[in-house]
């Protein structure tokens, strides 16, 4: 098994990549974990990610992935926002995007981080791969085990000095690390999390129905959103971060360093009415290098479409009008649900 002093060099050479946090641990998962991953698929929880249940036996095992793996090292990079992540919620003129996405895409920062310090690890005569969200790793899980932090009941990673700002790589590799010690829960009784979902998305303490959250709605589903979550919405157009910004070990958490991932003026708090009259072309260029480029023109303008139904503001009935004779099915069907919603506000 390498000796600590490597460990230390791997970890003084991911602080110098910008990472925020390091964690080692075996490339193994608990049998426990696997079950809940197979709970969770049984139960169609995931929605309409079909990726999920695809490749869940190489998800539930790392080896099952990349069987020459013996250990995982977890970075997390913070992107703690500087203010209030649900300040914009108050301004239903103005569309609030998740604030992981209101600049850069963070795949392409961590990945880019992860090579670096990857090829100093293959340096030592080690095999490497570098992961990062994309592919059918269970990155809470192991990151948790690998002494980042626990698990918190929102599912997601929360850490004693980032809170649940961070995000995750990993770095699988055919060296045997000594493990760092997991990461203790510490959510006690706090239920914050719980009860901010404006969609009542957690079934229970450390259960996620993503088929409820506002997340997978905005930015995984395709198609209608279901009537019975649209108020609940909001002027969220892209992710939620409720469950997130709420959690109580945030306020030990210092603003994200990294540069790329601050934000970008035009997307901390867009006009809705801007928005709605984007293209494909102007939606392209208007996101270029951002995350929400991913779920495309239609699926985005979707979103703000119910975000104008929720403004109550009679001056976008002529916004909401125009989307509800857009080219696209499910823009025009958001548009004119928007209408209705907003017909009653006439005096």
């Amino acid at each position: 098994m390498a000796g600590a002093s490597l460990k230390a060099k791997i970890a003084a050479r991911a602080a110098g990549c910008g990472f925020d946090a390091i964690g080692f641990t075996r490339a193994v998962l608990p049998p426990e974990r696997a079950a809940g991953l197979h709970e969770f698929l049984a139960a169609g929880q995931h929605g309409s990610m079909g990726w999920m249940a695809a490749r869940a036996a190489q998800r539930a095992d790392p080896q099952r992935l990349w069987p020459e793996a013996l250990s995982v090292i977890s970075l997390g990079l913070s992107y703690a926002p500087p203010g209030d992540a649900l300040a914009n919620l108050v301004r239903p003129e103005v569309g609030n995007i998740s604030v992981y996405a209101r600049n850069r895409d963070y795949h392409d920062i961590v990945k880019g981080k992860l090579k670096h310090l990857a090829q100093f690890i293959a340096a030592q005569g080690a095999g490497v791969k570098v992961f990062v969200d994309t592919a059918p790793v269970m990155e809470k899980p192991l990151a948790a085990q690998a002494g980042l932090g626990w698990q918190g009941k929102h599912t997601n990673l929360v850490s004693r000095s980032h809170g649940s700002w961070l995000f995750l790589g990993e770095i699988f590799t055919t060296l045997a690390l000594a493990p760092d010690a997991p990461g203790q829960d510490s959510c006690g009784s706090c239920q914050a999390c719980l009860t901010a979902c404006p969609t009542a998305a957690f079934p229970a303490p450390y259960k996620l129905d993503a088929r409820r959250c506002i997340s997978y709605l905005t930015i995984e589903h395709d198609g209608p959103i279901p009537e019975e979550f649209r108020a609940a919405m909001g002027n969220r157009i892209y992710g939620c971060d409720d469950c997130l910004a709420v959690c109580p070990w945030n306020k030990f958490a210092a603003a994200g360093r990294e540069a790329k991932l601050h934000h970008r003026a035009e997307l901390t708090a867009p006009k809705l009415a801007e928005l709605a009259m984007l293209d494909n072309a102007g939606f392209r260029v208007k996101f270029s290098g951002s995350p929400i480029k991913r779920i495309g023109r239609n699926r985005f303008i979707r979103n703000v479409a119910i975000a104008i139904g929720n403004s109550a503001s009679l001056a976008l009935l002529p916004t909401a009008r125009g989307l509800a004779a857009d080219h696209s099915a499910m823009v025009a069907e958001a548009g004119a649900w928007a209408v209705a919603r907003l017909l009653p506000f006439i005096q």
